[in-house]
């Protein structure tokens, strides 16, 4: 595929991240972690792990009786080998989890993602391959997939579930062990492509998705139908294209939020040659028409970075979206706390706003909705539709802590929010809108994620009714042991 080979010749390309002479991975890193550990619990989701998990969890209340399914989870899981730690949070190779929920019990399974890096650093016991924010450079880069980490989003689609990690291909699982099948390759030419780890479902089944490489001001677009076929792509040219690692969609667009970012030269990691340029350059929403697979229009706002958007949907001439927008590089934060280091979260100044694009007069306004927050949901059946609820997690007044600890779903028309505070001790990780069966609104159904308790080193899945979120979960199924944080995961109903 010429632009396959296109893509991959402009892009400097995350086989070119470990290039120096040097090892920068130390042991220095894992002794000021360990150090800080010792004192301080709130370090515990930041721990390394080892081997697999598998038990049943002790429900506390009572889970719904219509509530049955798996929730498919996945994050980073090995942060240390051989007496060496890496540097940032978004390095660890992916650890996979599954929660099993029916007839009123909670069965929790997990194990790392077997991918070629992981199964090469095992054998040789130590890190060989550069990661997003530790270079290493003691083995070759032969294409995206070698040091594909897959430890994003775990995505349960036709039949199976996809490890995602945005710089390479999707990885296969069997759903109910997670056992890793191996490396999926859409349609032959787009084999070693990056599949971000953020798809968006279409009402028809289909998935729409993108890819993107550091330095190739190029955003390959992807369109696959149910049955996991690819029906369309194409290669768009975004200048100045470096760090996008979301998209909304709506019935007609693609929008990409792209932060002011440069890439400075190869002889560092990825997260270290990540310059900003706020000061110099503004935030672009970058709109693809679906229809042409072609960039309608491009609007400037304020210069914010973002990792998170909610959703979109078209009013008239118009496109409203929304986002947790950060103010200033958001790029250093998660490498805190793999040092040992726990800074309020507040620290990163957030909100999640809804931005309006308008395109007769090429004009963005935005409005905010929410104070510091993240990982924004809306409900499965509303993507891509006119929503009027959106789900992020926020950080309670008064807290001193790098953690998210509220889950808060607000009126994105009135503003009123409908939220529960974990509190001290607490870091709650992603949740997701689950819907009843034949649903009519938007909370007509459940909220559903997990929470950290750091003061008890247990892993907790938490249920609360989404129509009164305020009054707590409705049920807790918590587990006798830890388990890995994880980024992202999705609701497959039974």
């Amino acid at each position: 595929m010429p632009a396959r080979r296109q893509f991959l010749s402009r892009c400097a390309g995350l086989a070119a991240l470990g290039v120096s002479a040097t090892t920068l991975a130390d042991t220095a890193t894992y002794r000021s972690f360990h150090a800080a550990l010792d004192g301080d619990a709130r370090l515990l989701p930041y721990a390394d792990f080892a081997g697999e998990l598998a038990g049943d969890a002790t429900v506390l209340g009572r889970l719904p009786t219509d509530l049955a399914g798996v929730f498919y989870r996945n994050g980073p899981g090995r942060f240390e080998l051989g007496g060496e730690r890496y540097h940032h949070w978004f390095d660890g190779d992916g650890f996979a989890q599954r929660w099993a929920i029916a007839d009123g019990k909670v069965h929790h399974r997990g194990r790392f993602v077997a991918t070629q890096k992981f199964e090469q650093e095992t054998r040789a016991g130590r890190f060989l391959y550069s990661a997003f924010g530790t270079q290493i450079d003691r083995a070759p880069v032969r294409s995206n997939d070698t040091i594909n980490v897959a430890n994003t989003n775990l995505l349960p689609f036709n039949g199976g579930v996809y490890a995602l990690w945005e710089g390479g291909s999707a990885t296969e699982l069997d759903p109910d062990t997670l056992d890793t099948r191996g490396i999926k390759t859409w349609r032959p030419d787009l084999k070693a492509m990056p599949f971000s780890a953020h798809p968006k479902q279409d009402p028809d089944g289909g998935l729409w998705n993108f890819g993107n490489l550091p330095g190739a001001d190029r955003l390959i677009i992807y369109r696959l139908d149910a049955r996991g076929a690819v029906t369309r792509t194409a290669m768009l040219p975004v200048p100045q294209l470096n760090m996008v690692h979301d998209f909304v969609v709506s019935a007609r667009h693609l929008v990409f939020l792209v932060p002011p970012y440069a890439l400075d030269a190869p002889g560092r990691s990825l997260a270290e040659r990540l310059r900003w340029q706020g000061g110099e350059r503004p935030l672009r929403a970058v709109v693809v028409d679906k229809a042409t697979l072609t960039v309608r229009q491009v609007f400037e706002l304020r210069a914010r970075s973002v990792f998170h958007l909610g959703n979109a949907w078209d009013d008239g001439d118009c496109i409203r979206l929304d986002a947790v927008l950060h103010a200033g590089d958001i790029v250093p934060e998660p490498a805190l706390p793999m040092r040992g280091d726990m800074r309020p979260y507040e620290a990163q100044r957030s909100s999640a706003v809804q931005i309006m694009l308008d395109f007769a007069s090429g004009q963005a306004r935005e409005a905010r909705l929410f104070g510091v927050s993240e990982f924004p949901r809306v409900a499965p059946q509303v993507v891509s539709r006119r929503h009027r609820k959106l789900l992020v997690l926020g950080v309670g007044a008064g807290s001193t802590a790098q953690v998210l600890d509220s889950v808060n779903l607000v009126d994105t028309d009135s503003g009123k929010v409908d939220g529960y505070r974990f509190g001290p001790g607490w870091q709650v990780e992603e949740h997701v809108l689950v819907p009843r069966s034949g649903a009519r609104t938007e909370t007509d159904g459940y909220v559903v994620g997990v929470a950290q308790d750091t003061r008890r080193g247990q892993t907790v899945l938490t249920v609360f009714d989404a129509r009164n979120v305020q009054d707590g979960p409705v049920a807790l199924a918590r587990l006798g042991y830890r388990a890995p944080v994880c980024f992202h995961g999705n609701f497959l109903a039974a």
